[in-house]
């Protein structure tokens, strides 16, 4: 039996009547993901917490697509401030597409401007007060997702919801793992819970796999040395694939028509490092429902965000559609 043909970016039908927004849309992963939404014909936002950066971004993008629906809007996502403001002045009306890309990767102890560890406040907590907050915007889709950017690192994290927030001892790839792997689980909690409320909403994980970015060298690792930055870019170079590649699950969990929600999707290589887009079905912490809730709790409580995701419907604040 023959294999099916690899997916790529050609598979990825017109996008041209949906608003989507992607974090951290200035470099990377996002970059590409944004790109590929816009080339499609959908209205991206890029939320970016670097101005220059991201005009800069904004500008490259447009030249490679050609696209007008395109547009920039600041966002620190290591702020519970900043995600209000940045959430409030939302005006576009309905949001069809979140896709949670921003985050931090083994980055030396900070704490937010919040007093969260930086990992767990800005990849984890950050992502669930701003998908929180642009919930109605969402819900007002016709066909909603949200995904969420994890890592095939959180396999191996061990998971401690008393020491989420380095109350203890802070260990930095310790920490990393955790946050993703905390994503992981806000991304299927978040489907339960809009399947008990019979909400039309489909919430996904990914792992990008191993992917050259800047993620270890840009942002708070810029700070570490000569020879860090020296050594980490040659290991991305020749241990991580292209950054497009890394991409596709994000894209292919956005786009794909008939994914259910719920789902992770990864790279179906070895160790989920590289491959195609699949879903892995036997992922141990997508069934571990009594820690997903446990964890969706705390956030709440820390970043004083809560869900509306009652039957009732929610008006649209601002300019609705």
């Amino acid at each position: 039996m023959r294999n099916p043909p690899p997916w790529t970016f050609h598979a990825i039908p017109d996008q041209s009547e949906r608003v989507a927004m992607v974090t951290g849309a200035n470099s990377g992963i996002g970059y590409v993901t944004a790109r590929e939404l816009a080339r499609r014909g959908a209205h991206v936002v890029l939320a970016c917490r670097d101005p220059g950066r991201g005009r800069a971004a904004l500008a490259r993008m447009r030249d490679e697509t050609g696209s007008a629906r395109l547009e920039l809007r600041r966002l620190d996502l290591g702020s519970l401030a900043a995600i209000r403001e940045f959430a409030a002045g939302w005006d576009l009306g309905r949001l069809d597409l979140l896709v949670n890309n921003a985050g931090v990767a083994m980055v030396p102890y900070a704490r937010t401007a919040d007093g969260f560890e930086s990992q767990f406040g800005v990849n984890h907590l950050g992502a669930f007060a701003l998908t929180g907050l642009l919930l109605p915007h969402l819900l007002a889709a016709p066909d909603p997702r949200v995904v969420t950017v994890s890592s095939e690192g959180q396999r191996f994290a061990r998971f401690d919801l008393d020491n989420l927030n380095a109350e203890r001892r802070y260990r930095t790839a310790f920490a990393y793992v955790q946050s993703k792997r905390a994503n992981l689980y806000f991304a299927v909690e978040l489907q339960r819970r809009a399947d008990a409320a019979g909400r039309k909403l489909r919430s996904m994980a990914v792992a990008p796999g191993l992917t050259r970015t800047n993620v270890l060298t840009g942002g708070a690792n810029s700070g570490r040395g000569r020879v860090y930055a020296t050594l980490t870019r040659l290991l991305v170079r020749a241990a991580f694939r292209p950054t497009p590649e890394g991409a596709r699950t994000s894209l292919y969990a956005a786009t794909e028509p008939d994914l259910p929600g719920g789902c992770y999707v990864v790279p179906d290589g070895v160790l989920q490092l590289c491959g195609e887009p699949t879903r892995r079905t036997r992922e141990r912490a997508v069934r571990d429902t009594a820690t997903a809730a446990r964890l969706w709790q705390l956030s709440e409580r820390l970043t004083g965000v809560t869900y509306a995701l009652s039957t009732t419907a929610t008006p649209l604040p601002g300019n609705g559609l």
